[in-house]
């Protein structure tokens, strides 16, 4: 098993991290809690030792099935969750509006640091845990002072209750802001074949600033699976079912370019997946790769690429087929983001 640092925190997980936005259900079509919890387990039995939640995946579901997933596992798990998205507690003035999911919830950013502290004590008991491994501001926001948002991270890392800092969905200044106010350990960004804004100057700076780089999304919400047919109907509840990303057009063009990649599928002995999952791992300043699973079959496949190395080779020769496949496609969200 393929082990990384988180930055420069002193701790070690493994390449392939559990990710846990579908377990929650929110934008995926519900969830199935005790397949979820299978699912958990299956992937740390395979070695998998990173698992990433996040309070606003199912306003709260995600963490408590990761609590009680873990909770006679604890010591075998780094564990990563998130703040700075609320959906209620907000008085008035507080907060950036940032969108307004399909219940009618409003939701804001919010990284001041009153608003973390008590983030952070509805986490903990949501995930039966005192403490977490890597805390990460969910969303980036204008009101509060990255500065601001750093003292009350490194204060409660100086109280035990959190072990390393992270952030997300960031630019290149943001990442100056943080790790001029403290020690920022990662990032967590999209990025997959179809999504690589962040390679280039985004990457070598994390790189030269021993930042871990959490790659989210890595199959692209599905459509680098090798798994979506080109008519495949998203049930009510599935963010994919109105995003112009998914049209039938676009799900062609994706499945004709993943043909491509089948004579290192059958090199490496991997399926689809699995490969494009192994490729990212290995993208120059990438350290970490999350990824989704709601079942142990899903589980047990997506740890595979943990546990294998593409030669630098094969990855350039395979970066090439990405670079100039003309996969101009729709941004992955489609809600705009207010400020």
């Amino acid at each position: 098993m393929i082990t990384r640092p988180l930055g420069k925190s002193g701790i070690e997980a493994s390449v392939i991290a559990i990710g846990t936005w579908a377990i929650g259900g929110w934008k995926w079509g519900g969830t199935d809690r005790q397949t979820s919890i299978k699912a958990i387990h299956a992937a740390m039995d395979q070695g998998l030792s990173f698992l990433d939640t996040a309070p606003i995946y199912g306003q709260g579901l995600s963490e408590e099935i990761v609590g009680e997933a873990i909770q006679d596992r604890r010591d075998q798990v780094v564990v990563a969750t998130k703040c700075g998205l609320r959906w209620e507690g907000l008085a008035e003035g507080e907060g950036q509006y940032f969108f307004t999911d399909d219940a009618g919830t409003r939701i804001y950013r919010w990284n001041h640091p009153d608003s973390i502290r008590t983030e952070l004590e509805h986490s903990l008991r949501r995930l039966k845990t005192d403490y977490i491994d890597l805390y990460q501001t969910h969303w980036q926001e204008t009101l509060t002072p990255v500065e601001d948002t750093m003292a009350v991270l490194m204060d409660l890392k100086a109280e035990g209750k959190l072990r390393a800092i992270g952030s997300s969905n960031t630019d290149i200044q943001h990442l100056k802001d943080y790790t001029y106010a403290g020690q920022l350990d990662t990032t967590q960004e999209n990025f997959s074949m179809l999504d690589q804004q962040k390679r280039g100057h985004f990457l070598s700076y994390t790189k030269d600033h021993d930042i871990g780089f959490l790659a989210y999304s890595p199959l692209a919400f599905g459509l680098l699976s090798g798994k979506i047919n080109p008519n495949r109907v998203f049930p009510e509840g599935d963010m994919r079912k109105t995003n112009p990303r998914f049209s039938s057009e676009n799900l062609n063009k994706v499945a004709n370019f993943l043909t491509t990649l089948n004579p290192w599928k059958e090199k490496y002995g991997l399926n689809t997946a699995q490969l494009v999952l192994a490729w990212t791992a290995q993208v120059p300043g990438i350290t970490h790769v999350l990824t989704g699973m709601r079942n142990p079959d899903q589980a047990e496949e997506n740890a595979k690429p943990a546990q294998v190395e593409i030669s630098r080779e094969d990855f350039n020769a395979i970066d090439n087929l990405v670079q100039n496949a003309g996969l101009d496609l729709p941004p992955p969200f489609v809600r705009k983001i207010e400020d």
